[in-house]
C-alpha cells in the first residue's frame, strides 16, 4: 500500500476593488477544507485625488500582502454598469488590486460577481445579506467589518473551489 501524498494548505486573498473601500479576505484551503484567516478593507479618505486614492489601496493591499503572505490571489471583475466614468474609476481601483498581488509575485484569477455568488449562494443573482448567511455557514470564525470585507472572502472561497480549473484554463491557454 501506498501512502497517500500529503496535502499543504494553500493561502488565498479575495479583493473586492473599490474606489472608496477596497476589501480583502484571507482564507487557507486544503481539500475541500476552508479556514479564515483575516479580512478587512483598505478605506482611502474620500476627499483625495485619484492618484492618492489608488497609490493608498496599494499600499494597504501590499501591506496586507506582507502580513498574510497569500500564494494566490483571486480579484473579483468590474461589473460594469451604466454610468460610465463610474465604471473607468472602478477599473482603475480594480488595475491597482491585481497589481498589488503581481507585484510580490502571486498569481491573480479573475472571477464574475455573478460567478461569486453562484459559487459561495447557489444563485448567480443573489442578494448581499444571502452572501453574509452563507459566509456563516462556510467560514464560522469570520466577522467580516463590511460588506466588502464580505465579497472579498466570497471571492477567495469562489477561487479556493475553481482553483484547479483556472490553474488548467490558464496552463492551455499559454500553449
Amino acid at each position: 500500500m501506498t501512502a497517500q501524498p500529503i496535502r499543504s494548505p494553500v493561502r488565498i486573498i479575495g479583493i473586492d476593488p473599490g474606489l472608496r473601500r477596497t476589501g480583502w479576505g484571507v482564507i487557507e484551503t486544503e481539500g475541500n477544507r476552508l479556514v479564515y484567516i483575516g479580512c478587512g478593507s483598505v478605506e482611502p479618505p474620500d476627499n483625495l485625488p485619484l492618484a492618492s486614492r489608488l497609490l493608498a489601496i496599494h499600499e494597504g493591499l501590499a501591506a496586507v500582502l506582507g502580513d498574510y503572505r497569500p500564494v494566490e490571489a483571486a480579484v473579483e471583475q468590474t461589473f460594469v454598469n451604466k454610468d460610465g466614468v463610474a465604471t473607468l474609476k472602478l477599473g482603475q481601483a480594480r488595475g491597482v488590486a491585481m497589481l498589488a498581488p503581481a507585484m510580490f509575485g502571486i498569481s491573480v484569477a479573475e472571477y464574475a460577481p455573478n460567478q461569486v455568488k453562484k459559487t459561495v449562494v447557489g444563485a448567480g443573482h443573489a442578494e448581499k445579506n444571502q452572501i453574509q448567511v452563507m459566509l456563516k455557514i462556510l467560514l464560522p470564525k469570520a466577522e467580516p467589518p463590511s460588506a466588502d470585507a464580505a465579497d472579498a472572502l466570497a471571492v477567495a472561497i469562489t477561487h479556493a473551489h475553481h482553483r484547479q480549473s483556472t490553474a488548467l484554463r490558464l496552463k492551455v491557454a499559454s500553449l
